[in-house]
């Protein structure tokens, strides 16, 4: 194994330095920046003929903290003040010799987008006292709004309803969101997420975003300034996505000391009992959350501090499910699993092998998280500002067992046919370090920068409830009935990841146009334990089979070194076992590690081509570096497999992605139809490029033969039970290829994602201050994701009647020893479109009111999971596996409606009260109907589609 990373590789980065040039010759001079922590307000000053006026001096003060920024303009009576602290007020006033000051007050600049201010002076003989406006602008009717985007301020976080506290419900009041962060039908794992700048994703991809993996709000809302969605910024400085890019930023102190001290509850007694006829039990649970923020200066006007603590507990019932105490009806919560026949098996387990169950019902899951955020800003002087934040948070959580069929039969709980024992359940961590420090710079009259580096931990390790035994799930009439044992994917469970991160933007202001350009360098690392299956796992085909087995061992086993006892074998058919082991001596855990460099460049050009017409045209070049850190098996270098296609190919277990470069043009457009900004039209297309999850890649690293051994049977009687996990597991290993293995394999050519997405939008100003919106989207795979089984053969045999699909009599695999040999591949069939119409009355006077509709649909050929294998089994389909067609994507939004709004009356002068609502409606998803078990025999149990006629009647 080796960690180093090729020649080609670092030919290939000096290859993207070198084009950096050539991109900014594209671009013939500069445009107004904006980085993604900061906002700007641009406009222009001019006389009373509506002449240009050049040379005027623009001041823009943040009166909470006195920090000052100014500019000039240019020939053109055109200005410019990148890298704005977001929110307000801001006192901006227009001066020059000669002319009168004008000065607009309470003018707030949006994360993202420009505050588009004209100023218009009056031609004086002497100086005289200037004219004050008093207004602020929206974050819809910028100039530098293209795509689809939704700007949240601090008075919408602050008095909008949310019960999780966590981010989704912010960026709900998106037209286009899905359910679970997803956005416009994508993945949610292929969101970027940022935190004033810094890449703040669950990289690793075993959730959509940080917080997932134990259910709790990395960052608390207190501590948040603005929030912003883009789903089709056709800036090129927002990258490394195709769902959305989700920028944070977080508050900052101001010359005045401030403070809050909070206590929030809730428990059962604020939760609904009935869902339509039905009665729920929502159990009895207690969430208590206490916290405090304070901020202020250091130096006045100079140097300020922001500091937010956080402590949450939950305790919630861990199911609500119940076992049929006998001739109740099943439904509800109510299973059709006899609590008499889940008693006994406890005690039989408990009394004559050992093993301690735990409940099946009744027991408590609980999740404990401290956060903690702190942040410094320095104003140096004018030019330069700096910033440093610091963010912390431990969290664990109790977690059910997994349904996945990856091991054992899966659907194991959550439903009415099944209900497992407590100590099968897990605990997992979710704790981050997250540190990231900025400098906006404005240098000389016409250039500003803006640098970032960060650098993010997260520990997502599990442990469990049990004792180490071996998993079994029972099944009873073809489905499972219960499970218990040690979780099937929590051996040795530990995940450990950080990402590194730098960001430069440069931008030179011109007259009509500006030039930006910058790099982006990531350094993904992990460490990745998943020893999944280590216990061995049983799937009895009734529970009666389990104890006819169980006996047997107990009767022949008294001294388990017996010939007797060894030689024996199932006195019932096992419906499935499986066994994984370590396969390198002396390798007590198989650790999968993988580092990966993400580079970007790009350069951009923003035009005003007319007063009331701004195009940007841009190019980022993005290219993924991978070490070399799998490992090879030279057996599986002479073996022959077979694609989609049916042709015969060839694979390498070391063979990470080659270095590749990912191209991404965009344009973009903005039209202020009419010149008042009252009406705009605006749209673009462009590519955009993301980071894969990165367990994706990492399976390769952990499914090779050499790491780990893998044994699976069906329909056997060579594997009886044995209470020992590590009775089927070889006694000796050398290192050498193991007898019997699952692959998993990312194909030599993949590319990261990419997506080809348009959009066209028209927002116009209405009467009492509304704002209308009609937005329309259209997506297209550049670089899609599916997967396919090297090691199936080509089907023998076919269904008859009117259900066709290929099937497998005889063996399904190329070669015998290997279960699996799942590809990780690229496609471009994945498509996707949303229409969306809102209607906002942005925060004034206290009042916000905004509602949507939105439609969409995506199709795709797979939702990945996390686990190879799993990705490929669990994909409904109708025909050949690895040709599955296009399907309805997880992710497709279906309908959408919501409408919130929030009105805070204040009094006496010290007081006020907020009344906010939220309500939606949404279509929850599709649901696929799948056969139980191997209909065609192919080997997947959980991927074959009912084949149901069009014609119900027949």
């Amino acid at each position: 194994m080796k960690k180093e990373y090729t020649q080609f590789n670092m030919k290939m980065v000096v290859r993207l330095c070198l084009l950096l040039p050539a991109v900014l010759l594209l671009n013939s001079a500069a445009l107004a920046a904006q980085g993604v922590t900061t906002g700007s307000i641009s406009g222009v000053v001019v006389g009373p003929a509506q002449n240009p006026i050049a040379g005027a001096t623009v001041t823009a003060v943040h009166q909470p903290s006195g920090t000052t920024y100014r500019a000039t303009t240019r020939a053109d009576g055109r200005f410019s003040i990148p890298g704005m602290r977001v929110g307000g007020p801001y006192r901006v006033s227009a001066s020059q010799v000669g002319f009168g000051t004008q000065v607009r007050e309470n003018v707030v600049v949006n994360l993202g987008v420009a505050t588009d201010l004209e100023f218009r002076v009056q031609q004086v003989a002497v100086e005289v006292a200037g004219i004050t406006v008093t207004g602020q602008r929206s974050a819809i009717l910028s100039s530098e709004r293209t795509g689809a985007a939704t700007s949240v301020s601090r008075e919408a976080i602050t008095t909008l309803p949310t019960i999780s506290g966590r981010l989704e419900s912010v960026t709900r009041l998106t037209p286009q969101a899905g359910s679970g962060m997803s956005f416009a039908g994508q993945d949610n794992r292929l969101n970027n997420i940022t935190v004033d700048g810094s890449t703040f994703n669950n990289s690793f991809g075993l959730g959509g975003q940080p917080g997932d993996r134990t259910g709790v709000a990395p960052i608390s809302f207190a501590a948040i300034e603005q929030v912003q969605v883009n789903i089709a910024p056709f800036d090129v400085r927002q990258g490394n996505f195709v769902g959305a890019s989700v920028n944070t930023v977080t508050r900052s102190g101001t010359n005045d000391f401030r403070g809050s001290l909070y206590h929030q509850f809730r428990n059962e007694s604020y939760v609904g009992t009935r869902a339509g006829a039905n009665e729920f039990n929502p159990g009895t649970f207690n969430f208590r959350n206490t916290g405090g923020w304070l901020s202020g200066p250091i130096v006045k006007n100079r140097l300020f501090f922001f500091l937010n603590y956080e402590n949450d507990a939950l305790t919630e019932p861990g199911t609500t499910f119940l076992a049929n105490t006998g001739g109740q009806t099943v439904g509800g919560s109510v299973t059709r699993v006899r609590s008499a026949s889940l008693d006994s098996l406890s005690n039989f387990l408990a009394t004559r092998l050992g093993y301690e169950t735990g409940g099946y019902q009744g027991y408590n899951h609980e999740t404990p998280a401290v956060r903690f955020l702190g942040k410094l800003d320095l104003n140096v002087n004018d030019r330069n500002k700096l910033s440093l934040r610091y963010n912390h948070l431990d969290s664990n959580t109790d977690v059910l067992l997994s349904n996945s069929s990856s091991l054992g039969f899966g659907n194991r709980r959550t439903s009415t046919q099944a209900l497992n024992f407590q100590n099968s359940n897990y605990q997992i961590l979710e704790n981050i370090r997250s540190v990231v420090g900025e400098w906006n710079a404005i240098i000389g009259g016409n250039m500003a920068n803006n640098l970032i580096l960060g650098y993010t931990f997260q520990d997502e390790s599990r442990a469990s409830r049990g004792a180490f035994f071996p998993f079994v799930d029972i099944l009873e009439a073809g489905t499972t009935y219960t499970s218990f044992g040690f979780e099937p994917f929590t051996p040795n469970n530990e995940l450990r990841y950080g990402t590194y991160q730098l960001q430069n933007n440069f931008s030179i202001y011109g007259e009509k146009h500006g030039l930006s350009f910058g790099v982006s360098a990531e350094r993904f690392e992990s460490e990745n334990i998943f020893f999944s299956g280590a216990q061995s796992v049983y799937t009895y085909n009734s529970l009666a089979d389990f104890y006819a087995d169980a006996n047997d061992y107990l009767a022949r086993c008294t001294d388990p070194t017996s010939q007797t006892c060894l030689n024996r074998t199932s006195p019932v058919t096992l419906r499935r076992f499986q066994v994984r082991y370590s396969n390198i001596p002396g390798m007590e855990k198989p650790v999968q590690p993988l580092e990966v460099f993400f580079g970007g460049i790009y350069g951009q050009d923003e035009w005003q081509a007319h007063d009331n017409l701004k195009l940007t045209l841009g190019l980022r070049l993005d290219a993924p570096f991978f070490a070399e850190t799998g490992f090879e098996n030279p057996q599986v270098n002479d073996l022959s497999f077979r694609d989609e296609n049916g042709n015969t190919v060839r694979y390498s277990t070391a063979k990470l992605p080659d270095a590749n470069v990912l191209i991404s043009p965009r344009v973009g457009f903005n039209l202020d139809v009419f010149g008042n900004r009252s009406t705009q039209l605006r749209g673009g297309s462009g590519v955009f490029t993301g980071r894969p999850a990165y367990v994706w890649i990492s399976n390769q690293i952990g499914e090779n033969g050499i790491l780990t051994g893998f044994e699976e049977l069906n329909n056997t009687r060579a594997r009886p039970f044995n209470p020992d996990p590590n009775r089927y597991k070889p006694t000796s290993v050398t290192g050498a290829a193991a007898a019997s293995y699952a692959l998993a394999f990312t194909d030599p050519g993949f590319k990261f994602p990419q997506l080809w997405r348009n959009n066209i939008a028209v927002d116009q100003r209405l009467p009492l201050g509304l704002i209308g919106t009609a937005e329309l989207l259209y997506d297209r795979d550049v670089n899609g994701v599916y997967y396919i089984n090297a090691n199936l053969r080509e089907p023998n045999a076919s269904f008859t009647g009117a259900d066709t699909r290929p099937r497998w009599t005889t063996s399904n695999r190329i070669n015998s020893n290997i279960t699996s040999a799942v590809v990780l591949k690229n496609q471009n069939e994945g498509r996707s479109w949303n229409i969306a119409g809102s209607l906002e009355r942005p925060f004034s006077n206290g009042m916000f009111v905004k509602a949507a509709y939105s439609y969409g649909e995506a199709k795709n050929t797979v939702d990945p999971g996390s686990i190879a294998f799993g990705s490929w089994n669990n994909n409904p389909h109708a025909g050949d596996p690895n040709n599955p067609g296009l399907g309805y994507a997880g992710a497709s939004a279906g309908h959408r409606a919501f409408v919130t709004g929030s009105y805070r009356a204040e009094y006496f002068r010290f007081g006020a009260t907020t009344i906010s609502l939220f309500g939606e409606g949404r279509t929850i998803g599709n649901t696929s109907y799948t056969f139980s078990g191997d209909l065609n025999g192919d080997g997947g149990t959980s991927n074959d589609l009912i084949y149901i006629h069009r014609d119900l009647r027949r």
